[in-house]
């Protein structure tokens, strides 16, 4: 890696922990108890929504009430969306006379824009009108990652509070989610976005002529303010097919830089948000530390692999050697504005960050460079993951730590005062379960039915990682696609499907139950048998636990895939 590379990660690193700070305490008053930032300006627009809804913002819910709204939000979430892109061809704001989605691509988008992982099979430039981008997908770029941030802080309620039977206001948290922290973050970056050269406009295609004398139509949409959420939301896709490795999505190094970080900054301000909630900053920064050293680890290794290339091409006397004045080194599959440093560590971010969106293409890496997004989803993508649901994640991994600490002292867990016992290690049991078994269920069904080996580009060991790849992506609600599959036929589609909605509800579910059981509970007071969990040794156990978990669940699926294709180099 060139000295750009480094510049890069430490300027970035440096701003991350700048915006986590400063984020995280506005945030944090956005949730509490009390007035919140921006109550003079938001709050009569909150209102005027609350009375137009018929909600009642004064009174609570418990977890089933919140769970339910949640739910019923997101089936009517599903159903407009669908609505909206089958009949696309005869609503307005079509300038380019796109015709009506067909029944399988528009239920599968609906359902992925809705759980947050913004699978994309198709060219969004040559399927979708600009209704159906701004009113459909845009729309679903800020509601679905203000349900997670809904549900993260749904929990840190139930951890914080004592002997209580509420843990807030579904409608609540989700408007103030999308008004007080996406609106405004996002309506400023997209302005960024614009003034780097990003496109942001309602025209069709634009018939220009090429140096070479050729014609080529160049199409217009507005394409910034889907990027801005896209970034910022942890949704991931984009506006156009190849999404943020288009110069018209991601038009320099300015714009990379700052669409990296925007996957990092409302993500990691979530844990300083979680910190100063429940009362101890340390344990928000024990949770940071967990999760940098994950993904600067995840990082290291993606440039490494990706800067190293392939062998076989070396012996073939190709140069990828990667040096700051020649866009040299291990190319394939790269943007050669960023070379293989960036566009690994894209990689790793992306994968990371329940994102999605890719500046170049992950079937192209090497097979290391593979293994390492599959084992950043494969580990819940909680480092730091998406917008709540990754932080949720990592607590349930801290109660899991908590019990297995506890057993090895013979004493009941407990983590901040509270107790942790049968239901919530039963729900605990449940989350974790959950993605493996659509993951590995699903995979094992595209290598045996010939419908899911109809699909595939690639054979052996390539041909698995594919499968596995967008099994994992679909089941984490990630996005990211590793390509080599056909994800429309009559497998995929329902398959993939299916694994979005698990991966979404199926964890989101045990999380508010594990909030609604703590909620209800009395802190006891510490004493010399409790493990401290703001500490060295509780953060390196929690690492531990992540590793193993990952590693026993996913290992000999990696062996038959990345690993052994990597071997065979």
């Amino acid at each position: 890696m060139d000295i750009r590379g480094w510049v890069f990660i430490v300027v970035l690193v440096a701003f991350t922990a700048f915006t986590t700070v400063v984020l995280g305490r506005y945030m944090a008053g956005i949730y509490g108890e009390g007035k919140a930032p921006g109550d003079r300006f938001f709050l009569p627009i909150e209102r005027f929504f609350y009375r137009t809804c018929g909600i009642d913002s004064t009174v609570e819910q418990r977890w089933t009430g919140y769970a339910i709204a949640l739910l019923a939000f997101s089936v009517v979430s599903v159903l407009f969306l669908y609505a909206l892109l089958r009949l696309q061809s005869v609503l307005p704001l079509n300038p380019t006379g796109m015709p009506a989605v067909e029944p399988g691509v528009a239920f599968s988008t609906a359902v992925s824009f809705m759980t947050n992982t913004n699978w994309q099979s198709y060219a969004g430039e040559a399927t979708m009108s600009h209704l159906s981008q701004f009113a459909g997908l845009v729309v679903q770029n800020f509601v679905s990652p203000a349900v997670g941030l809904a549900a993260l802080v749904a929990l840190v309620r139930g951890i914080a509070r004592r002997r209580a039977n509420t843990i807030g206001n579904f409608w609540v948290d989700m408007t103030r989610s999308v008004t007080r922290i996406l609106l405004p973050l996002a309506f400023v970056f997209a302005l960024v976005l614009v003034s780097q050269g990003v496109i942001q406009n309602l025209d069709g295609f634009t018939e220009v002529t090429t140096l070479e004398g050729a014609t080529q139509s160049v199409p217009g949409g507005p394409v910034a303010s889907q990027i801005a959420i896209k970034q910022l939301g942890s949704n991931g896709g984009g506006f156009f097919n190849v999404n943020s490795a288009h110069p018209f999505e991601n038009p320099n190094g300015l714009t990379n830089f700052l669409s990296t970080w925007a996957l990092f900054s409302i993500a990691f301000a979530s844990v300083d948000m979680y910190g100063r909630m429940v009362g101890n900053r340390r344990q928000g920064f024990a949770l940071i530390a967990v999760m940098g050293v994950l993904l600067l680890g995840s990082i290291a290794i993606n440039v490494w692999a990706e800067d190293a290339g392939n062998p076989n091409l070396s012996a073939l006397g190709a140069d990828q050697e990667t040096v700051s004045d020649v866009p040299g080194g291990n190319m394939e599959g790269k943007e050669v504005r960023f070379g293989p440093a960036l566009s690994a560590v894209w990689a790793a971010s992306t994968t990371a960050t329940s994102n999605g969106s890719v500046n170049s293409m992950h079937d192209s890496n090497t097979p290391i460079g593979g293994l390492i997004p599959m084992i950043n989803m494969k580990l819940g993508e909680i480092t730091p993951g998406g917008l709540g649901v990754g932080l949720t994640g990592m607590l349930v991994f801290v109660f899991l730590t908590v019990f297995i600490a506890g057993l090895m002292v013979g004493r009941t867990p407990e983590y901040l005062g509270k107790k942790i016992q049968a239901p919530e290690v039963k729900l605990v049991v449940l989350y974790i379960l959950a993605m493996p078994f659509v993951v590995l269920g699903f995979s094992a069904a595209g290598v045996l039915l010939p419908s899911g080996l109809e699909g595939q580009l690639n054979s052996g060991a390539h041909g698995l990682s594919e499968i596995l790849y967008a099994f994992t992506s679909a089941g984490n609600n990630n996005g990211s696609a590793f390509a080599g599959l056909t994800a429309t036929n009559s497998f995929y589609s329902p398959a993939l499907g299916l694994a979005m909605l698990v991966g979404r509800f199926f964890l989101i579910i045990p999380v508010l139950g594990i909030a609604g059981s703590l909620v209800r509970k009395q802190t006891v007071p510490a004493s010399a048998g409790t493990f401290p969990t703001d500490r060295t040794l509780f953060a390196a156990l929690l690492i531990g636990v992540i590793l193993v978990v990952a590693g026993l669940t996913f290992f000999p699926v990696w062996a038959l895939g990345p690993i052994v294709e990597h071997l065979s180099l």
